[in-house]
């Protein structure tokens, strides 16, 4: 039995709101159970130095976790004056998996950066940002368009995110907190919507895991995809 009483393939409550911010160029505020993340897009009509002249646009994350965003006050990185080698990771990891979700070269000369800002953390706040943060960039996508600035939209596919992992020796979807604590392996798994991979990342907390183990998380990684590319796209008006 799971800590949260779900089924093995069982997701936790999704939402998506979005026009939460009315500023940002795009904005949802994603609550998968009790993670919820901030997520905006902002567009800038200028590139990093190493970019400039490529004829080519950008895409990049920021990511960040309130101080109260658990059970105890954590101490914002900016007042250390240093991020986290996590914090480091996870907005690499969101800046990669939106990147394949778009025709950089179609974006044309600028940058769109996606904060994530986590509010509550409960687990999966990374795969949480990555499916939160690709329905500010469509929305970014679609400002720009409205506003005349693209012609056509650059967005080439969809993308989500889910945790799996093993839990009591039995695979589970969509980790909390509680479960992920204390699981034995850890995966998270990132795929457009053709199914194709994006990436894993899968590591044996406790004890390995089997090629069948593993065939069985990525299964359920993709069903509850699904789930969550139908909600992205609630959430965009295209359903």
């Amino acid at each position: 039995m799971r800590p949260s009483n779900r089924q093995t393939n069982q997701m936790r409550p999704i939402s998506i709101e979005c026009n939460v911010n009315p500023y940002a160029e795009g904005s949802a505020l994603i609550k998968l159970g009790n993670t919820h993340v901030l997520c905006t897009a902002s567009v800038e009509e200028r590139l990093p130095p190493f970019l400039r002249g490529k004829n080519q646009g950008w895409v990049t994350a920021e990511y960040a976790m309130l101080p109260r965003a658990t059970h105890e006050r954590s101490t914002r990185e900016a007042s250390r004056g240093k991020q986290t080698g996590r914090t480091i990771e996870i907005q690499r990891l969101i800046g990669r998996s939106l990147r394949a979700a778009i025709d950089l070269k179609a974006l044309g000369e600028r940058a769109i950066t996606i904060d994530c800002d986590v509010l509550q953390a409960d687990g999966g706040t990374r795969t949480a940002a990555i499916n939160g943060g690709f329905v500010a960039l469509a929305q970014a996508i679609r400002h720009l368009i409205q506003n005349g600035k693209l012609t056509t939209n650059p967005l080439t596919t969809q993308v989500a995110a889910i945790s799996v992992g093993i839990y009591q020796n039995t695979p589970i979807l969509d980790l909390d907190y509680s479960e992920d604590s204390s699981a034995e392996t850890d995966m998270n798994i990132i795929m457009n919507d053709q199914q194709h991979l994006i990436e894993i990342q899968g590591t044996a907390e406790g004890q390995a895991f089997s090629r069948l183990q593993m065939n069985q998380m990525i299964d359920l990684g993709e069903s509850g995809i699904a789930q969550i590319l139908t909600v992205q796209k609630q959430a965009l008006g295209l359903l």
